[in-house]
């Protein structure tokens, strides 16, 4: 009996092929294949006909099986199997291969799983089918075949009749007619029967359909699968009875030795359940062949990676490496050297700061941590400390291809040249230009890398498959860069290293979990404040210049009548004359010369300037938008004609050839000196000639903000002349910013928003629920609107193309919506499932922006309506009147002119009464397609000229920068030379503690004052630590013998035991060593080191109170005695 024994009856022509096919398996494998591909072509013929499908563009296989509405009806699965059949029949037709017994039985496993498929779904007795069976290849071996002559005939037979029956398609319309109706009858049927078909279980997808998946990985990562011993591998070893085993899958090396094991289940379980079965054939591998394979187990939509070998626990993964990645994975257990012993390359990183961090990323790798996240000030050198940390992974065999991705082309090239400059012996490739080219180090931005994970070539495999990099380094690693490439990083199976200048407790806690880390605790970190102090970067001067009209905004009554006059006479647009415009609104859409004049003026008359004083220096200005920038270029170029136009230019994405602008503005003795920039200049471009910074606009992100400060902290060596460096540079603020952030405020992280597209796709999906969990007996409108709401979700799941990287990892939900049995009822798995597609590509993504955030309104107000929010339902309703009312303006337009009526009811306050949702929906459906026609609600830009008032400036110090002074070197400086003078008597009076008086506190200050410090590092100081006294008693600390004598009374009882005269020792080395302390220290490490409470653990309560007296006594001999 054949395999196929259940399609006789339903498709004898079919049944027919497949007995032949299933015959020819042991005696003709190539026969098979040939037999197998063409059922592949009768079934495809079949699916399209009574699926209603148009042709393709070609009437080949390929194009057919290909097809989007084709592959959408199928599912991933058919897809794959069917190309497979096409593949190897194709070549066994052409004879370009030899075709073994096992690829034949595997052509046959993929067309019975097919036809099995194809009859369930779209026949009129699915009934017939057998939905657990597997192909049984010795039931096709004892089939008989026929002779050659008997197929050249059968053949020859085939061919007449395919040619005989496209003629007489071809001419006679009634055969087109009569093919038609027959058509319609058999849909009728399977429809009938498929109705009838509700309690047949579906198909679950077995583990050899699992394989199917693994298959189509293990390929596109050159994996041929053509041997035997690939699949199904004995061996010897297993703790069963028999001692055996059999190996889903053994991917072999060059050698002949196993580098993999792949386990497969069923995709209805975890992987999970099949990890220690593929440790044991792991285990069995090495004892057979000496050497320890790499585990993968796999469901077929979640494959996860095992390298015990190493050390390393399991890990969840894209897909399957390569053989010569799985070569290194495997070698790099014996050949990679310790980090900790390899020396890092002092040419290109010196400082050690730099060298730290690189140690600390090291270790972490080391210590099995995949993820490490380096916080640098903007212009501490991350890119360097990442070049050398490169150079070192790449000497120990840690590493062998990196990827440095950052968010724009210019960072990237920044990144590449620092690449190709200190590493010259390794190729740098930019994949902006260099798609096609093989190197070590490869530069990309984030759009690009997400493309290029996508392409497969000619062969089938994707060039940069999931173990391509061996180490992906994200430059300024942020929440934002996560929500929309996180893609990138879930697909390559790599180290993982990010860079941000955002300071670590300004880091977003997404950004930490991405990495793995504690929240506030990166992997390294060095501050801004640490660079200054340390002398590698300089501190900014901020001045913040406060102007009325930024401010407060303009008020009509406010101006004088001349103002007045202009205001009146001005085209303020569709809005009509305004009586005044608020200070966000300023720079917005109104321009004032005045203002800009000034602000201009104070960059030029007050910033710092080179060449002798005769030039302004280097300087960025921080505009609020395009339309500010070009306006602040051509009011500088109106009060400074004799520059040419050269000195001030518009640095933004809009310009053209602007890397050219960009590449001058980083030279020295070249125009433009003052680079007017919209957001492209405020991170990641180093110029360190940069003198003064210009903000023009409010910001209210703190990492922003520091990022925009850090364009000026770099160090330049004779700036100003010949051994006249760079000390500082101007902050000039004229938007409130320098006292928004003096204040230390959290700032805001600014939100991340889902696109549209996602959203509309979550709105509906929130609308399907709400209307599945209302009763709609008899209400056919709302049963209209329940279909049509999931229809629109279902074709937005079938344009998916599951080959697609960023789709791939969601295959699970995909399969669980794609056909209509998953849109029956929409409960709160179906919810999650369209919640985890809802950002995915689609090719059933409409690009009608307008039309869509009517889409989205529209939405809005059906689901307040059910929601009962009727303020919200409200404010909607106004809305669309207003949509309504500005098209009936356009009537003039046909197809506005077409749907006036409908316009007109709804632009009424009676359409909205008793609205029902249908009466929505089908508003919005012929409302939707008009709104390109509607007026933008964009404001005319005004420009004006009314005099602004400018407040005196303040210099402004921002927390932790104190303006052209290094505090720690103060400190420094301070305590070596108290220590020089340790037998002033007032100073000999603190250390020990004695009453101090105010002549005293007055010699000390002057002490201070004769080690180099000023005023305000005093007061600054003294700020700090709360009085004079206690700061120095900080750096000279008190004298011990005095400290003991003050608890003698205490220490000399001998009712103390040894860990109560401990416990007070340490507070005498505490006060010895800082000078004083808080009380509140006692319950802080070390001394809840000794007792976990404190000394409440250790003494009685009026103890605990006599040491607390005398800690506060001993403070209090700081101060003079009142």
């Amino acid at each position: 009996m054949s395999n196929f024994e259940f399609l006789s009856s339903e498709w004898p022509e079919v049944f027919s092929e497949c007995s032949l096919a299933e015959s020819y398996l042991a005696k003709d494998p190539r026969s098979a294949c040939i037999y197998g591909r063409r059922v592949a072509e009768m079934v495809v013929q079949y699916l399209y006909e009574v699926a209603g499908i148009s042709a393709s563009y070609t009437d080949d296989l390929a194009a057919r099986v290909n097809h989007p509405e084709f592959k959408r009806l199928t599912g991933h699965a058919i897809t794959y199997r069917l190309n497979a059949i096409r593949k190897v029949g194709n070549s066994a037709a052409h004879g370009l291969t030899s075709v073994s017994t096992e690829t034949a039985a595997q052509v046959l496993r993929d067309l019975f799983n097919v036809v099995k498929w194809a009859m369930y779904n779209y026949s009129s007795q699915p009934e017939l089918v057998p939905l657990t069976a597997e192909f049984d290849v010795k039931k096709a071996a004892s089939r008989a075949p026929l002779s050659k002559a008997e197929v050249s005939a059968l053949l020859q037979k085939f061919e007449e009749q395919d040619a005989a029956n496209a003629a007489a398609l071809s001419a006679k319309d009634d055969a087109i007619a009569k093919r038609d109706a027959e058509l319609e009858q058999l849909r009728a049927q399977i429809a009938a029967a498929q109705a009838a078909n509700t309690t047949l279980p579906e198909p679950g997808i077995t583990e050899a359909e699992t394989r199917v998946y693994i298959d189509a990985y293990l390929k596109e990562s050159g994996w041929a699968l053509d041997s035997a011993r690939d699949r199904e591998f004995e061996v010897t070893g297993m703790p069963n009875n028999q001692g055996l085993g059999y190996v889903d899958y053994v991917l072999w090396g060059a050698d002949g030795l196993p580098l993999a094991v792949v386990e497969a289940k069923r995709t209805s379980r975890s992987p999970q359940e099949g990890q220690q079965q593929a440790k044991l054939y792991a285990d069995c591998l090495e004892q057979m062949y000496g050497r320890r394979p790499v585990i993968y187990y796999s469901n077929g939509y979640e494959t996860w990676l095992w390298d015990d070998g190493s050390g390393y626990p399991p890990r969840d993964v894209a897909g399957f490496a390569r053989a010569d990645e799985l070569e290194l994975m495997v070698s790099r257990r014996s050949s990679r050297l310790a980090l900790a012993n390899v020396e890092i390359d002092g040419e290109i990183v010196e400082r050690p700061y730099q060298h730290r961090a690189i140690r600390a990323v090291g270790d972490a790798f080391e210590r099995k941590q995949r993820e490490a996240l380096l916080v640098m000030a903007t212009g501490a050198g991350k890119t360097r400390t990442v070049v050398a940390l490169v150079d070192q992974l790449l000497k120990a065999n840690w590493a062998k291809r990196i990827l440095f991705l950052a968010d724009r082309i210019e960072l990237v090239k920044q990144g590449g040249n620092a690449f190709k400059a200190f590493l010259p012996h390794e190729v740098t490739v930019n994949l902006q230009s260099e798609r096609n080219s093989n190197g070590r180090v490869y530069v990309a931005t984030y759009p690009t890398m997400m493309n290029l994970m996508n392409e497969v070539g000619d062969d089938g495999q994707r060039r940069f498959g999931p173990g391509y990099f061996d180490l992906v380094v994200i430059d300024e690693a942020h929440r934002s860069v996560y929500a929309k490439y996180g893609a990138i990083f879930d697909y390559f199976d790599s180290l993982l290293l990010g860079l941000t200048a955002t300071p670590k407790d300004e880091v977003d806690h997404n950004t930490y979990r991405l990495f793995n880390l504690e929240d506030g605790v990166p992997t390294d970190a060095y501050s801004l404040d640490e660079a200054v102090a340390d002398g590698y970067l300089v501190p900014p001067r901020s001045v913040s210049v406060g102007t009325n009209f930024l401010r407060s905004g303009i008020r009509y009554d406010e101006l004088s009548e001349d103002e007045q006059d202009q205001w009146d006479s001005l085209e303020w647009g569709e809005g009509g004359t305004p009586t005044e415009v608020g200070a966000a609104e300023i720079n917005q859409f109104l321009f004032n010369e005045d203002t800009v004049d000034k602000v201009l003026a104070t960059l030029m008359t007050e910033g710092y300037k080179v060449a002798s004083g005769d030039r302004i220096g280097k300087s960025i200005i921080f505009a609020k938008n395009q339309e500010h920038a070009e306006f602040i270029e051509k009011r500088f170029n109106a009060n400074w004609p004799e520059f040419g136009g050269e000195l001030a230019r518009v640095i933004t994405y809009q310009a053209s050839y602007v890397s050219t602008l960009i590449d001058k503005f980083k030279q020295p003795d070249q125009a433009p000196h003052i680079a007017i920039s919209v957001d492209m200049l405020d991170t990641g471009i180093d110029v360190p000639e940069v003198l003064n910074l210009v903000f023009f606009k409010p910001v209210r992100s703190k990492s922003k903000f520091w990022q925009m400060i850090g364009r000026g902290t770099r160090l330049c060596k004779d700036v100003f002349g010949p051994g006249q460096d760079k000390k500082d540079f101007f902050v000039f603020d004229f938007c409130g910013n320098l006292e928004y952030f003096s204040q230390d405020l959290p700032g805001s992280q600014g939100s991340i928003q889902k696109p549209l597209s996602q959203r509309l796709i979550e709105a509906r999906a929130s609308l399907l629920g709400a209307l599945d969990a209302m009763e709609m007996t008899g209400d056919q409108a709302m049963a209209d609107l329940r279909n049509d709401t999931a229809a629109t979700l279902r074709e937005f799941v079938r344009g998916m193309n599951t080959e697609n990287v960023v789709v791939r990892p969601h295959l699970r939900a995909w399969e669980a919506l794609k056909d209509d049995s998953g849109w029956l009822r929409f409960g709160d798995a179906q919810l999650q499932h369209i919640q985890e597609l809802s950002g995915l590509p689609s090719e059933r993504v409409d690009d009608d922006e307008d039309a869509k955030r009517f889409d989205m309104l529209i939405l809005t107000r059906q689901l307040s309506q059910l929601n009962s929010d009727e303020r919200l339902a409200d404010k909607v309703r106004l809305t669309v009147q207003r949509i309504a009312q500005n098209l009936l303006t356009k009537t003039n337009i046909p197809a506005v002119a077409e749907r006036a009526e409908l316009l007109e009811a709804v632009a009424g306050d009676e359409w909205w009464i008793d609205v029902t949702l249908p009466m929505l929906e089908f508003a919005r459906k012929r409302i939707r397609g008009l709104l390109k026609f509607a007026d933008k609600n964009s404001k005319t830009a005004v420009y004006t000229d009314f005099e602004d008032a400018f407040s005196d400036r303040t210099e402004i110090d921002l927390p932790g920068i104190t303006p052209g002074t290094n505090f720690e070197r103060f400190k420094q400086k301070a305590e070596a030379y108290l220590r020089e003078h340790q037998d002033n008597m007032s100073l000999v009076k603190l250390r020990r503690g004695k009453e101090l008086t105010q002549s005293d506190l007055d010699e000390l200050s002057r002490m201070l004052e004769a080690s180099g410090a000023a005023q305000q590092d005093i007061a600054q100081a003294q700020e700090n630590a709360g009085s004079l006294g206690r700061f120095i008693r900080s750096l000279v600390g008190l004298d011990r013998l005095a400290v003991q004598e003050q608890f003698s009374d205490l220490l000399g009882r001998t009712s103390f035991g040894v860990n109560q005269i401990r416990f007070i020792e340490l507070i005498v080395d505490e006060l010895t060593r800082n000078g004083s302390m808080e009380p509140a220290r006692l319950y802080e490490s070390p001394f809840i080191d000794y007792a976990a409470s404190g000394p409440n653990d250790l003494f009685e309560a009026q103890d605990v109170r006599a040491i607390v007296d005398l800690v506060v006594k001993v403070n209090e001999s700081a101060e003079v005695a009142a």
